[in-house]
């Protein structure tokens, strides 16, 4: 295995790695930035402005992206910069944002907020959304502190989302019509002295996930067992995913200054690839919504 820097990218909070159009794609969520860079020399080859901050996104399409903003959901031509509203949450507060996302299969959105500053008995407001397409929006559940990691078991069908404040990941069966149940807890990280942060899966069902607070990745099988830890140089990667013309390739997202986490060293920020694993995984669905 083999742990590189791509290119000479600097994030202060850097998200939501995205492999479409044999590019690497991300944000800079404090700088409301979605970047795209060459994956083989790191060069950033597309900028867009979004206000700031973001959460995560989605394509739609080649030209459109849907993207969580702080407490909207909204869609931004990459072509003329346009961006329309198309969903805002129920609630509004200084420290509650809209945070990681994903497409799902069928085409919809699912974003789920963090609720950070709170009293040790206060209920985090907001919770888990799912924007379908005809642009209606469904709350899916709540109770979750910091939701990250949204993804899909290529194996068992199942959503895994993580709440980072709990330190737990959970599991839920989709039904038919988009709705959530049987919710059942896949993995808790406290062993590994870090909440999960984002998420991704390997094509034998294998959860990935950036261990934020300790410099390194976990994965986890099926049954939820630790299998893999990989230290990296830097102090608080914070999300990851499959890219590479074989898709075996791991891109890692890092922080320098998320406004709660800090770090100064030489890779603190930076993106990462990770070649080597032994592992692949797949694409990330789109979102097929009327833009």
């Amino acid at each position: 295995m083999n742990i590189q820097r791509l290119g000479d990218l600097k994030t202060a909070l850097g998200e939501c790695p995205v492999w479409h159009g044999q590019q690497l794609w991300l944000l800079d969520c404090r700088a409301g930035l979605v970047l795209a860079l060459d994956p083989d020399t790191g060069a950033v080859t597309a900028r867009h402005q979004a206000p700031a901050p973001l959460g995560a996104f989605a394509f739609n399409g080649h030209d459109r992206i849907v993207l969580a903003l702080k407490e909207e959901i909204a869609a931004l031509d990459l072509r003329s910069g346009q961006l329309r509203p198309l969903a805002r949450i129920e609630h509004s507060h200084p420290h509650l944002r809209l945070n990681d996302g994903i497409a799902l299969a069928d085409g919809s959105f699912v974003v789920g907020t963090m609720h950070v500053f709170r009293e040790a008995d206060e209920p985090p407001l907001g919770g888990l959304y799912r924007l379908d397409t005809r642009l209606q929006l469904h709350k899916l559940d709540d109770g979750l502190g910091i939701t990250n990691g949204p993804c899909v078991n290529p194996v068992s069908g199942r959503l895994h989302v993580a709440d980072s404040a709990a330190r737990v990941v959970y599991s839920y069966a989709i039904a038919a019509d988009g709705s959530l149940a049987d919710k059942q807890v896949f993995v808790r990280t406290d062993a590994q002295d870090s909440g999960p942060d984002g998420c991704c899966f390997d094509s034998e069902g294998g959860l990935w996930t950036a261990l934020v607070r300790v410099g390194a990745l976990a994965r986890f099988d099926l049954q939820g067992r630790l299998t893999h830890q990989v230290a990296l140089p830097v102090a608080h990667p914070s999300a990851l995913c499959f890219g590479g013309p074989a898709m075996d390739d791991l891109f890692v997202t890092t922080i320098s200054d998320s406004g709660r986490l800090s770090a100064s060293g030489p890779l603190d920020g930076a993106v990462l690839k990770l070649t080597g694993l032994g592992f692949s995984g797949a694409a990330r669905p789109e979102c097929r919504m009327p833009l």
